[in-house]
């Protein structure tokens, strides 16, 4: 198909008018401009039309502008819109419950509502040293957090997240984690990655660096997000697991990018069979309103009246737009994102059978990974290849975005059909055809 002529002079207008005043920070990664949207399907400013493969960084989980949502929203501003976390209110303690239904643990579960991903982890850490009464970490090679002081100083994707801002929190160590594409330890004889890393974590960073009693949790994601969606072999969580309770370690898990219903479960962690002590939540979470939640067992919320707290915690119109989104993802959502998940998965691994770029494909439900080689053998990463496929896929209207060296997630509203996969992935192939052959 055609390209757009992007940015349109709208666009550009906006664009030059954010330059002047918007921190440069923002890692915005091509001129998009939204001006509305509705389901899978996205407009800028000036009238062009897009798929959305992004969904804002999964995050807007029942697709843009979903009615239902819309409509709790308008509800609640026409009720009231914010008191403070040092009252109460009906729907934050729906939400509350709903939370603790979901929750992947036997025991009963308590929520601290958040307004980001980085704030839940924040608190999993305060709560984690409060409770334990241990002040050490352990953390992952490749793990994205958030970028607020101690969530940043878990963060190892990139070390422009560090860059200028040393000395970071004190007491995290990480470990290598458990990618079976890119393994970073030799395996003994008869070993997979999975328990060759927490064979490490156990004689190396226990055996050398940290006393374990020492260590109050292990944050990890359970299928990594920004360093490259990544899935780790089933034989790894259950290591962990017995791991951490050898030693009275709590094992966090940080589903800001990989739960609420996107991997076609609650949570990603429910895939392996262990239960967490606690867990980060946030992104899809609420349809796009920000709003994140620690997740944690009862027995590990010991903290006293006080010791934490935010003043938009439990947000009113953040609450309604969850039941409305969690609902939603239960009595459908989730079930199609296993299904079209799959129909999604398998047409990528044909499509790479067309393609030796796309080194590596992987993902459950609609988080979804393919890497991009230069040689399929070596498995070397080519960067610049996936940053042109990109670009050339959003010139034809389709919003996608990078992370890790060289993959494109895969990762759309969880409302999206076959037939708008099927239209998505026809532009990525074209993008990807454009893209190998230099032009």
């Amino acid at each position: 198909m055609e390209p757009f002529k992007l940015p349109g002079p709208k666009a550009s207008a906006i664009i030059a008018r954010d330059h002047s005043v918007v921190s440069p920070s923002y890692p915005r990664g091509y001129p998009f401009v939204m001006d509305h949207g509705k389901g899978v399907e996205v407009w800028d400013v000036d009238g062009n039309r897009f798929l959305d493969f992004a969904a804002g960084i999964a995050v807007v989980s029942t697709g843009h502008a979903h009615p239902k949502v819309v409509k709790a929203i308008q509800e609640q501003a026409e009720q009231f819109i914010h008191i403070s976390s040092d009252f109460y209110h009906s729907k934050w303690v729906d939400l509350a419950e709903k939370l603790d239904e979901i929750a992947p643990f036997k025991e009963d579960a308590v929520s601290f509502l958040t307004n980001s991903g980085t704030e839940s982890v924040e608190a999993a850490i305060k709560l984690a040293r409060y409770h334990t009464r241990r002040s050490e970490f352990i953390g992952f090679f490749g793990g994205f957090h958030g970028r607020t002081m101690g969530a940043v100083t878990f963060t190892a994707s990139k070390p422009h997240y560090h860059k200028g801002f040393f000395p970071l929190m004190n007491g995290v160590v990480h470990a290598p984690y458990p990618d079976p594409y890119h393994p970073l330890l030799h395996t003994r004889k008869g070993e997979d990655i999975g328990t060759a890393v927490v064979r490490y974590i156990e004689e190396e960073i226990l055996g050398r660096i940290l006393p374990a009693d020492d260590v109050a949790g292990i944050l990890i994601e359970p299928i990594q997000g920004e360093g490259g969606y990544i899935v780790p072999p089933e034989s790894f969580f259950p290591a962990l697991r017995a791991l951490c309770d050898r030693h009275g370690i709590l094992l966090i898990a940080d589903e800001v990018q990989a739960g609420v219903g996107r991997t076609g479960k609650w949570w990603s962690i429910e895939h392996f069979g262990v239960e967490p002590d606690i867990i980060c939540a946030a992104k899809g979470i609420a349809s796009g309103v920000p709003l994140g939640a620690m997740i944690a067992r009862k027995s590990v919320v010991t903290w006293p009246k006080g010791s934490h707290g935010n003043t938009y915690g439990g947000n009113p119109l953040a609450c309604a737009a969850s039941l409305a989104t969690l609902d939603l993802i239960e009595n459908g959502y989730m079930q199609n994102a296993t299904e079209v998940g799959q129909y999604t998965l398998d047409c990528l691994f044909d499509m790479a059978e067309r393609h030796p770029s796309m080194g590596c494909v992987r993902g459950k439900g609609l988080m979804i990974g393919v890497e991009f080689v230069k040689d399929p053998e070596t498995h070397k990463a080519d960067e610049k290849l996936r940053d042109v496929v990109v670009d050339k896929a959003f010139e034809r209207g389709l919003l996608l975005l990078g992370c890790g060296k060289s993959v494109i997630r895969v990762s759309p509203p969880l409302s999206i059909t076959r037939a708008e996969i099927d239209e998505g992935l026809a532009i990525f192939e074209e993008a990807i055809d454009l893209a190998e052959k230099g032009k």
